[in-house]
């Protein structure tokens, strides 16, 4: 199941992310962390030092190798260069699929070991000062997408996004990528003021979206989050000490953590999960083609030199029985 974390700067939702990513990894799910958040938080968030989150690789240094990988024998796609953010996998591309180790996951991938399990942790990589005036941070968030592009997980499997702050996340398709999206929400008019926007751009494409309410200290800021997002508020997390222990530096036992709050995470993985049967591949491939012919006509086919629908299976669908270049069904 591919998971987003979206809410504004501030609004706790990379603490979050990583709470349910402890809690997956509890009951030992295969579980992919992807920090796709232009201020990388995820690590830390995950008990890494600094110099260890420092020395993460970075997706966005190993784009060539993820879409020489990726491309396989496609023949719609005639070189890496032309591939984009966007490029949709077709007959002969290679898929990823969770579980399995591929060149992708050994350039990009760190295994962070956690109370009961491992995940992989990959990292878009900061926006460095090199970067500054010259290039886009959905540049670098362009190498997350085209792994989600090309993706296939199971009922049992969990991709969990961090995805960058506010609206944002709708600068790329990579907003349709997941099975659902937990916004995030202070009880603040600026906690809720994201969901509004994302509710509005996310309505036309089925996204599915329920709200979790951080740092409620109240009954009051309950009744103000209901009264905000009405039926869309999925569960609430107040103050916890062990988040602050966490934040601290002193990190606690995970089973330590209040019951109230662990409740809530099961509430988060049981609405994920309840996803699995009202999956829609053909109309998650129809996104995919969708955005990626936006894509191509507006900056794409203008940048490669190429025209990109060509690149486009029409025959081709994603799905978990979907076989790739390379990418042989699990036994």
């Amino acid at each position: 199941m591919k998971i987003a974390f979206v809410g504004k700067g501030g609004s706790g939702k990379t603490t979050l992310s990583s709470l349910f990513i402890r809690h997956l990894a509890a009951g030992e799910a295969a579980v992919i962390a992807v920090d796709a958040d232009i201020n990388q938080h995820l690590a830390a968030a995950l008990g890494l030092d600094d110099e260890q989150a420092a020395a993460l690789p970075a997706m966005g240094a190993h784009l060539p190798l993820i879409k020489d990988h990726l491309r396989g024998a496609n023949p719609r796609i005639t070189s890496v260069e032309t591939m984009i953010k966007t490029t949709p996998p077709g007959e002969g591309s290679r898929l990823l699929r969770v579980r399995e180790d591929n060149p992708v996951y050994d350039a990009c991938a760190h295994a962070v070991r956690l109370d009961g399990g491992e995940v992989r942790l990959m990292a878009t990589g900061p926006f460095t000062e090199s970067d500054l005036g010259v290039a886009c941070y959905h540049s670098k968030v362009g190498a997350v997408e085209l792994c989600l592009n090309h993706l296939v997980d199971g009922a049992d499997e969990y991709v969990v996004v961090d995805m960058t702050a506010g609206s944002d996340s709708f600068a790329s398709g990579m907003f349709t990528r997941f099975d659902m999206t937990f916004l995030v929400a202070e009880p603040t008019r600026k906690g809720v003021s994201v969901y509004r926007q994302y509710k509005e751009y996310a309505r036309d494409f089925g996204v599915a979206l329920k709200v979790v309410g951080n740092k409620v200290q109240s009954e009051d800021d309950l009744d103000f989050l209901r009264s905000e997002v009405g039926d869309d508020l999925l569960v609430s997390f107040g103050h916890s000490d062990w988040v602050r222990a966490m934040e601290k530096g002193r990190p606690q036992r995970f089973d330590l953590l209040e019951a109230d709050n662990r409740a809530s995470l099961e509430v988060l993985e049981r609405t994920a999960a309840a996803m699995y049967a009202q999956r829609d591949w053909a109309r998650y491939t129809r996104q995919m083609v969708h955005f990626h012919l936006k894509n191509a006509e507006s900056w794409g086919n203008a940048k490669t030199g190429a025209d990109l629908a060509a690149q486009v299976d029409p025959a081709f669908v994603l799905g978990e029985q979907a076989v790739g270049a390379g990418s042989p069904l699990p036994a």
